[in-house]
């Protein structure tokens, strides 16, 4: 019997919910046990369901084609079976919010990467590297839901990940204001260029929720864990526009940066180069050894180039030069369906196992 914690997909028929399914693939810790989906793609097997539907450039895995899909309103049917679930369904958030405790409620741990809890008080939203504490607030969170076992931890919006490990790594600085416009890939929409043809020799400059998610949820990854939950930071004040651009693949970021205490330009690429955090300390499996990768060159990062540095999950940066405006100004680049989904949140997975957050049911 393998060793792995077993590993469900609610919502593993779509985009990310295929990302998680070629992320899964052979991984020293989890193996996918159970994929469950709307009632239109249960009862048939995996390679069934996603036929004439696999968005990916990578071959559909051998090892779950004979899956036989899971209707996922049948909550207890799909969580008995698995250690953990991993979450990415197209629902309503009111009704995304209700599935996902239901199941934490078995006593399952849900890693979800979608935006319903992301604002919940008692639920971590995490990049591991930056704020692996907000883990603490999970026991609030059991106590609310009545588990002992059960819990839900949220991955931050994709946008936030081209840019905010840059910024984090100059937080002694003290960053004040921040200008941000993002160039996001049509992934993010969970489409490629044959489902989207409009986006072919186009740009779109609105993102429906994007700016808001963009300003708002770094606050809360910079925020504290109290007694009464996540409280949010006040600084830096951060305003964005989020545009929709022809790639497959990959949110690039322009950046603007004020600092209370202007940092000179080595100072910022000693700190990018050196930065890293709890994952790396662990060595885990999905783990990025270079978070933040410069490139002296003057046309990089490059989103064709650059989105698989480190397998996708690392960040890549160029551009840095004093601002007439800012201080400084950069470019940043990020894997939305890897670093900025999927994997982001197969890394919390694995954080939260290390840490003894996730353990094989009994």
């Amino acid at each position: 019997m393998s060793s792995k914690l077993r590993a469900g997909i609610v919502g593993g028929t779509g985009m990310v919910g295929q990302r998680f399914i070629a992320l899964l693939e052979n991984h020293p810790w989890f193996e996918v046990t159970a994929i469950a989906a709307s009632a239109n793609s249960a009862n048939k097997t995996y390679e069934e369901s996603v036929k004439g539907r696999w968005k990916l450039s990578t071959p559909l895995p051998e090892g779950v084609k004979h899956i036989v899909v899971q209707d996922a309103s049948k909550v207890e049917e799909v969580a008995k079976d698995v250690d953990l679930i991993f979450c990415a369904v197209d629902m309503k958030k009111e009704e995304i919010k209700a599935l996902e405790e239901a199941y934490a409620k078995t006593g399952t741990p849900v890693i979800s990467n979608n935006s319903a809890h992301r604002w919940t008080t008692d639920v971590p939203m995490v990049i591991p590297e930056i704020n692996p504490e907000h883990l603490e607030v999970i026991a609030q969170q059991r106590k609310r839901l009545g588990t002992e076992t059960g819990f839900i931890a949220v991955k931050p919006n994709c946008s936030i990940q081209s840019y905010m490990p840059a910024l984090n790594a100059l937080k002694e600085f003290k960053p004040s204001k921040v200008v941000v416009t993002t160039y996001q890939a049509i992934s993010g929409a969970g489409k490629t260029f044959t489902d989207w043809p409009d986006m072919v020799d186009n740009v779109i400059p609105f993102i429906g929720g994007e700016e808001e998610k963009s300003e708002q949820e770094p606050l809360r990854i910079w925020g504290s864990v109290t007694d009464e939950g996540i409280v949010k930071s006040e600084s830096p004040v951060i305003t964005t526009q989020c545009i929709r651009v022809p790639v497959a693949d990959g949110h690039l970021a322009a950046a603007f940066v004020s600092f209370e205490k202007k940092p000179t330009k080595e100072e910022i690429l000693e700190r990018w180069q050196s930065f890293s955090g709890r994952p790396q300390e662990l060595g885990l499996p999905s783990a990025p050894k270079q978070f933040i990768t410069y490139f002296e060159e003057e046309n990089r990062p490059q989103t064709r180039l650059d989105r698989d540095i480190e397998n996708g999950m690392g960040v890549s940066a160029g551009r840095l030069r004093e601002d007439t405006l800012h201080d400084y100004k950069f470019v940043s680049l990020s894997h939305n369906t890897v670093r900025g989904a999927a994997g982001g949140a197969v890394l919390i997975a694995e954080l939260l196992k290390a840490e003894g957050y996730i353990v094989p049911k009994q």
